[in-house]
């Protein structure tokens, strides 16, 4: 729109000729002057008396201030700052207006490794056993020394049988590898059955320690099936008896879990069986692969079955041979007397 002198007198007629309001004198009611720090006071509070107020709200505050929170204080107050120039950059302390909302959180770094240490970390939680007295870890432990001993010795006395030349060996001939191969039998199965004895006799102790509540029947046929389990071994050849009593490690190791998480047991003891069927079960597995490796070259060991079947056809031979000699003596006899009486 072009302006003309048409257009500015229009202009001015429309316009009021004065500003009663802006003419007008701005004064504050009188309750604001009397206001120092409210609103709508005349003016901003001073230095001074903010100053005020900071000691009256201070000393309020040093009332509830512990001794030990006031040793903190002068602790800080002589505390010398350490400057770090490397934490300061151009942008260390600008806010990053963008990583809230506008950007999305950058995603945490993935340990590929988390699950592996974790199983690392159960594993040594497992074998420390920390929690086990110190004399049942130790004595626990030495009574699988056994075991072990006899398991490599017949690993040992498999090799030098399967590489012994010309009857010697590198340590043992083969006949002395084959002689203390049937040795280590009857010692490994007869003191596996005395320790599943001892385990099953543990309970019995438990029961009458009233460990756990009073339970009974339940509790003491733990001990009566254990022997039973153990014992049966000794009658059978020496793989099935091995066989039969690595299921019965294994068996009691599930009774006496179930007995520490009902409370039969002390807490510790569930880890503690663990522990040593685990070294009982891998001794059992080692002896058996020993064997294995020697079962087509070595006869085995007669047992005592074996001995029971032997003794009784001797017998049944013997007395069938008295038998037999009885018999030759009478026809003897009488052909003696028919000779007397011609």
């Amino acid at each position: 729109m072009l302006r003309n002198g048409a257009t500015r007198f229009a202009r001015s007629i429309t316009a009021p000729a004065a500003r009663p309001f802006a003419s007008a004198q701005r004064t504050a009611p009188a309750h604001q002057w009397t206001t120092q720090f409210g609103s709508l006071a005349s003016k901003r509070p001073q230095t001074s008396q903010l100053a005020r107020i900071t000691l009256i709200k201070s000393s309020i505050l040093r009332r509830n201030i512990t001794k030990e929170q006031e040793k903190a204080e002068e602790k800080y107050a002589h505390e010398k700052l350490e400057p770090t120039p490397e934490r300061v950059s151009t942008t260390s302390t600008i806010h990053p207006f963008l990583s809230e909302h506008g950007a999305p959180a950058p995603e945490p770094d993935v340990d590929m490794m988390k699950g592996v240490k974790s199983d690392l970390e159960t594993i040594r939680e497992t074998f420390s056993l920390k929690d086990v007295p110190r004399e049942a870890y130790y004595m626990g432990l030495a009574g699988t020394i056994p075991y072990l001993g006899t398991s490599l010795a017949t690993v040992l006395c498999a090799y030098e049988i399967n590489h012994s030349v010309a009857g010697q060996g590198a340590i043992l001939s083969e006949h002395s590898a084959t002689q203390l191969l049937h040795l280590l039998e009857p010692i490994q199965i007869g003191y596996g059955a005395s320790i599943i004895s001892f385990l099953g006799a543990i309970h019995w102790g438990l029961e009458w320690a009233k460990y756990g509540g009073v339970h009974g029947y339940p509790r003491y046929a733990i001990g009566v099936f254990a022997p039973m389990a153990g014992w049966s071994a000794t009658v059978m050849p020496i793989e099935y008896a091995l066989i039969t009593q690595f299921l019965s490690f294994v068996g009691l190791y599930f009774i006496d879990t179930r007995a520490a998480l009902k409370g039969w047991t002390p807490p510790w003891y569930r880890e503690y069986r663990f522990i040593l069927t685990f070294i009982v079960g891998v001794s059992i597995v080692v002896t058996l692969i020993g064997r294995g490796e020697v079962s087509a070259k070595v006869g085995r060991m007669p047992g005592a079955v074996d001995r029971v079947k032997a003794l009784r056809e001797g017998s049944e031979y013997k007395l069938a041979e008295e038998e037999e000699a009885r018999i030759a003596a009478k026809k003897d006899a009488a052909a003696s007397d028919d000779r007397d009486k011609h």
